[in-house]
């Protein structure tokens, strides 16, 4: 066992970590008056004294919709060390979505930031008995709406919840359709955070700065939870994390620590990197070189540890699949990211690997104390579906105990619906969605996410999707139609005056040469891919894809 605890709850803990920390930052805005451990004990015990005020009892549901700020922290450890359950629900959900989560968790009261308040306007609140603002926590309905918060309150009761009961409920935007409440214990989070230090041990000293939604298991439980265990520090944005906000943040924070989703990487290689060395003549040619290009790679990647902070030591990337192109970058940049893999169901870590030990397009073993399985390998390419056992797979979905069933196996392997292999040093691979997968006519697999990390690297594209529509495989791409502009206007300079007074004339120059681009890169798919993967038809996408927390596109609006 890697922890010393003998009851993994949050009533256990917290007053541990906050007495062993007490004068060190715990949570803070960037630039901003930190909360120290202390602060932090002092104000999670103010706000169990309101949540008492408002007869909230162990077991009632309150939601947490919330932009990042120390104050989610506060609010969630509150919940969980009271026995309430905590329902998190991601920034970007719309009303409609949010109503489904009222109906369906039957929230008692909603804790919900300043900037969000407007999605609350036309909802039906038939359980919910107060809404707080989660800035000032100034009680906006409720009965007792001249009740005041008093930040030096005392907890009346005490209380201690079981650590493998219901804790946290996740209802995951996902990309295969409706949300579904995962339901995690206090056990199932902790653990897994202790999972996650032993694949990289995090220091008290560490800063970690936080740019993905705490409402998703991945950042609350890696972001938060692990930090607060080990004493370490979280910095959190006012705005969201565009480069004109992060840069500056990353300058004067200078985290140890950081987590992202692939695209966000994925973003600074290709419109950043890329384009600085191919604006170049010189370096364009010598990009061609594999020798040239580590070169290249290595002198970026000086340059962008700097624009970090220049003290990283994890860069995390999960929740999808790194590309290819961009992670060979990032090994000749010698920049420390590493990869991870699990689910919101599995707490969300299942296998991964520290900055010091990746392997390019495989992510790692098994964390310690649990299992991941590939089932029923394909016995010539060792490939199949991924399940998962352990301590850190989740109690069930909630109130679908049907749904439950068809992923839960009766010894308590959880079917994650993911295919990957292993290699023979128990490295686990993932090669993309069970239900991506298109099978060819002649019964061959076929990876839509191979075809589309090749289509993603061409010139011009921001992203793409492959599926099957009428038994043809078919490329969905949306192209980045100002750089296009921009290169039209710089192609014909003299064309470009005579356009201003003609801008249809321009705008159909434009959609000419996308179509010309189009038919390009079509070629360029199906001279790279076999038979079975080459694309037969390429449709171009207008408007950027919709897309799910982690910045995976929802794939089955576009089926």
């Amino acid at each position: 066992m890697f922890t010393s605890y003998h009851q993994l709850n949050f009533p256990t803990i917290i007053p541990d970590v906050v007495s062993k920390y007490k004068d060190r930052i715990a949570l803070s805005f960037v630039d901003e008056e930190p909360l120290t451990y202390e602060q932090m004990g002092g104000k999670i015990g103010a706000v169990q004294n309101f949540l008492e005020e408002m007869n909230i009892k162990p077991g009632d549901r309150v939601i947490i919709f919330s932009q990042n700020m120390p104050n989610w922290g506060v609010v969630y450890f509150a919940l969980q060390c009271m026995g309430i359950v905590a329902v998190p629900v991601l920034p970007d959900f719309n009303s409609h979505e949010l109503q489904n989560v009222l109906n369906h968790s039957e929230a008692k009261a909603i804790f919900i930031s300043q900037s969000l308040e407007y999605k609350l306007a036309d909802l039906e609140k038939e359980f919910v008995r107060f809404i707080v603002r989660m800035d000032t926590f100034e009680v906006l309905e409720g009965k007792k709406i001249s009740m005041d918060f008093n930040e030096n309150a005392e907890i009346h009761s005490s209380y201690l919840p079981k650590e493998d009961e219901l804790a946290i409920l996740l209802y995951t935007s996902g990309t295969t359709g409706n949300s579904k409440g995962v339901m995690l214990s206090q056990k199932n989070v902790i653990i897994n955070a202790f999972q996650a230090d032993s694949v990289q041990t995090v220091l008290k000293e560490d800063r970690f700065l936080s740019v993905l939604p705490l409402s998703h298991t991945y950042e609350n439980t890696l972001g938060l939870i692990l930090p607060i265990l080990k004493g370490a520090s979280v910095y959190y944005l006012r705005k969201p994390p565009t480069a004109s906000v992060l840069i500056p943040a990353m300058k004067k924070v200078k985290p140890e620590i950081m987590l992202t989703v692939p695209m966000i990487i994925e973003k600074v290689y290709r419109n950043s990197i890329l384009p600085e060395i191919q604006k170049n003549a010189v370096t364009n040619t010598l990009h061609k070189f594999k020798p040239a290009r580590k070169l290249l790679y290595r002198l970026a990647g000086k340059k962008l540890y700097q624009t970090f902070g220049g003290r990283l030591k994890f860069f995390g990337i999960g929740g999808a699949k790194l590309d290819g192109q961009v992670e060979q970058f990032l090994r000749d940049a010698k920049f420390p990211y590493a990869v991870g893999y699990g689910l919101t169901e599995t707490s969300p870590l299942a296998a991964g690997s520290n900055a010091s030990m990746t392997k390019l397009q495989a992510i790692g073993p098994q964390v310690s104390q649990c299992e991941v399985k590939v089932h029923k390998p394909d016995p010539v390419t060792g490939e199949g579906e991924i399940w998962i056992k352990g301590p850190n797979v989740m109690l069930g979905y909630y109130k679908n105990e049907e749904v439950t069933k068809e992923v839960m196996a009766e010894d308590g392997w959880f079917k994650t619906g993911d295919l990957g292999v292993f290699d023979k040093k128990g490295w686990l691979t993932h090669k993309g969605r069970l239900k991506n997968l298109i099978v060819g006519s002649n019964g061959e697999n076929i990876y839509p996410e191979e075809i589309e990390s090749l289509i993603n690297n061409f010139r011009f594209v921001v992203e793409s999707i492959v599926v099957e529509k009428k038994g043809k495989l078919v490329a969905m791409v949306h192209f980045n139609r100002e750089e296009l502009e921009r290169r039209v206007k710089g192609m014909k300079a003299d064309f470009t005056s005579k356009m201003d007074e003609k801008m249809e004339g321009f705008s159909k120059k434009v959609e000419e040469t996308m179509n010309e681009l189009s038919a390009e890169l079509q070629h360029y798919i199906n001279t790279r891919v076999n038979k079975i993967s080459r694309i037969q038809a390429l449709i171009i996408q207008s408007e950027p894809f919709q897309k799910t927390a982690t910045k995976k596109i929802k794939r089955y609006l576009y089926y």
